[in-house]
């Protein structure tokens, strides 16, 4: 598990402000905690998170690797809006088991489990790379990577991180025209693996260029991939994979 940085969003602003940044709908934190993506405008992803509301703030879970970089993006937005974004003292658990009282949903999937804020942080003992390989579920510096991926290709829709009706955010045009007028080449995808080799390692087959390796668990592994040549015996490094 990536450890993790929480933020506070406060201010009168703070839902209008972040509404108009992130990939899904604030309105849906009255039904939980709601996750998102900040994008660059050319619709490229630059960090994941989870908000929550509490009280008059909004809390902002993300990976502690590059959570100074997302609090000055977002400060650059801010503008005159009525916002403060600062560090919160709260710390993450998280588990699969039962759930402690407080804790909430992860809202990507049921068999991510529940999720505590509170003076705590550490889990359950759950094995979440093994979780995250059976269910397709991506995670920022090994399938998402800052800078370079789409979040429609790794999954995003099916995993209740962007919502296509709730009007304009930054990268919101690449991203709706992604959904609407083409169909997707790449994306994550679930292979077998004999072996291991580093997340990143580039896969390929026949001499050509395939994807990139991502998170391994249990003789599988996440990849992000061109659909068309991810067939047959693959290779990552001296690592062979093919499909399920």
């Amino acid at each position: 598990m990536s450890a993790r940085q929480i933020f506070e969003i406060s201010g009168a602003d703070r839902v209008h402000f972040l509404q108009g940044l992130v990939s899904n709908d604030l309105r849906k934190l009255t039904q939980g905690p709601v996750y998102a993506a900040l994008l660059t405008p050319q619709g490229k992803f630059l960090a994941d998170f989870f908000l929550t509301e509490a009280g008059e703030k909004i809390l902002l879970d993300t990976a502690v690797e590059g959570s100074d970089d997302l609090a000055r993006r977002l400060a650059l937005y801010r503008l005159r809006a009525d916002v403060a974004i600062t560090p919160s003292p709260l710390r993450l658990m998280r588990g699969t088991g039962p759930a402690p009282a407080g804790a909430l949903p992860d809202p990507r999937h049921p068999a991510m489990g529940w999720r505590l804020y509170g003076p705590e942080a550490g889990d359950d003992g759950t094995d979440w790379d093994a979780i995250r390989v059976e269910h397709l579920i991506p995670e920022a510096g090994a399938e998402l990577i800052a800078g370079e991926s789409y979040i429609l290709e790794a999954g995003f829709e099916r995993l209740n991180g962007v919502d296509f009706r709730k009007g304009c955010y930054v990268g919101q045009e690449v991203t709706a025209r992604m959904k609407h007028k083409t169909e997707l080449k790449k994306g994550l995808v679930r292979l077998r693996i004999d072996g291991t080799a580093p997340i990143g390692t580039p896969i390929s087959a026949d001499g050509r260029e395939v994807g990139t390796l991502g998170t391994q668990s249990g003789g599988r592994a996440l990849a992000l991939v061109r659909f068309d040549r991810a067939v047959g015996d693959m290779q990552a490094g001296a690592t062979r994979l093919a499909p399920e």
